[in-house]
């Protein structure tokens, strides 16, 4: 996640116009006039209003000939800014993605004097020249600069990243990356090669340069390089009910446990635990925000009656660890890449299926019951990857995740999806017989 500095926007003379309708992409029921925060999870709204830009409304800094009626980020811009807005509870915007310092101001301008906007710590784009000098590491001549493309996966886990197209054209994604993330991904690289060495479809391994080194330093950091793959986006207010995607989302799991045997850099002892993740969470409550500490009691009591006690005898395997639809890159009926591996390891062996159903429930709780999970989970117990008594705490598992995206809103202090998540845990405790009932029945 973005590491967030709070910041006052700059004053503007350019009015901000509210016209139009705006939907929640996460939300798409919720229809207000004007932008603003979800009522329901705090999102920004998309809008949806037809009308043409007006020429010089707001315009990029870099590029003035590029303009729109409403605040918006450059679509040419050579540093690939792919800055996202999303708004929080407390009426501020948090801004993620690599820090283009014009890519920056552009929203602070567009946004002047109307909400405070939270960015990550600024960081220097770099010249065509440089572009192309890095690409040159791994033997690529660059005929052209695709910043118009945005690489799939979470942009704030590379300081900088674009994409370059070769001579020959392919596409690739350069990405600068900070000096203490070195190791983290020389390990993610490491498994991706050994996974597709197995046999493992559905993965993209990095690029090795010339001399056979994954990262190199150059242009003022450190850089990998990885192939683009493009893909077809998902329809949020659709895909939670899409029964064909269990076929694709159960077979990469069948394929992982099967692939991922005698991993090298991995042991049991260094395993992730969710049962002391979820303690240490509760003394952290206890001193920051006590009066928390009430609201999730029926939760914890719920944890504490069985699952904590039987937490680290649960079989345990590799796991890709952040498991879910939207980290995967989609075809038309197929996934054509799994991204994102920064939280593989070693883990109780159902996390990926707990963590893609807590994660599909909290979109909308009644995909929980339908379509995608009810086949998703038919076709997992068929195959027999997963222990009984794994499949037999597969509820209580995906209540104790979710507290780690609970962190993940109080480290942000978005109060709104802290109340969100606290009654999301409410209703997985309150059906969790139901559920399990249903999913046994598959």
């Amino acid at each position: 996640m973005p590491d967030s500095r709070h910041h006052d926007p700059h004053r503007s003379d350019h009015p901000v116009h509210d016209h139009g309708i705006y939907p929640c992409p996460r939300h798409p029921e919720v229809r207000q006039e004007g932008p603003g925060a979800c009522p329901k999870c705090g999102m920004a709204p998309e809008s949806q209003d037809p009308s043409p830009a007006a020429p010089g409304e707001y315009a990029c800094p870099r590029h003035p000939e590029i303009s729109r009626d409403s605040p918006g980020i450059c679509p040419i811009c050579p540093n690939g800014c792919h800055l996202r807005l999303s708004a929080r509870g407390d009426c501020r915007l948090e801004l993620s993605g690599h820090g283009c310092g014009k890519g920056l101001a552009f929203v602070r301008t567009a946004f002047a004097g109307r909400q405070r906007i939270m960015v990550p710590k600024v960081s220097a784009g770099h010249t065509e020249d440089e572009l192309r000098r890095v690409a040159a590491l791994w033997g690529i001549t660059v005929a052209a600069l695709r910043p118009q493309l945005m690489p799939a996966g979470s942009p704030e886990r590379a300081l900088f990243r674009t994409v370059v197209q070769d001579d020959r054209g392919g596409l690739f994604v350069l990405e600068r990356i900070p000096a203490a993330a070195r190791r983290a991904k020389l390990r993610i690289i490491s498994t991706l090669e050994h996974l597709s060495r197995n046999g493992l479809a559905r993965i993209t391994p990095y690029r090795a340069d010339v001399q056979g080194r994954y990262i190199r330093r150059h242009c003022r950091g450190y850089w990998q390089l990885v192939p683009f793959v493009p893909g077809v986006p998902l329809n949020r207010g659709k895909y939670l009910y899409e029964s064909w995607r269990a076929e694709p989302l159960s077979r990469f799991l069948i394929d992982l446990k099967e692939k991922s045997a005698g991993l090298p850099g991995f042991s049991q002892e260094g395993r992730f635990s969710i049962k002391e993740y979820i303690r240490n969470l509760l003394c952290r409550i206890g001193e920051h925000a006590p009066g928390l500490l009430p609201r999730l009691g029926r939760v914890i009591a719920f944890l504490e009656e069985d699952f904590m006690g039987i937490h680290d005898s649960l079989p345990v395997g590799f796991c890709h660890g952040d498991y879910h639809p939207l980290n995967v890159i989609w075809g038309r009926r197929d996934i054509r890449s799994v991204i994102d591996w920064e939280f593989s390891g070693i883990k109780p062996e159902i996390y990926d299926l707990a963590n893609l159903l807590g994660c599909l429930g909290m979109e909308h709780p009644s995909s929980l019951t339908r379509g995608l999970v009810t086949e998703l989970v038919g076709r997992l117990r068929a195959s027999g990857i997963f222990a009984n008594m794994s499949w037999d705490h597969l509820g209580q598992f995906i209540v104790a995740l979710r507290f780690a995206w609970l962190a993940e809103w109080l480290r942000k202090d978005d109060r709104q999806m802290v109340a969100l998540e606290c009654d999301y845990l409410d209703l997985l405790v309150e059906n969790h017989d139901r559920l399990a009932r249903q999913w046994r029945a598959r």
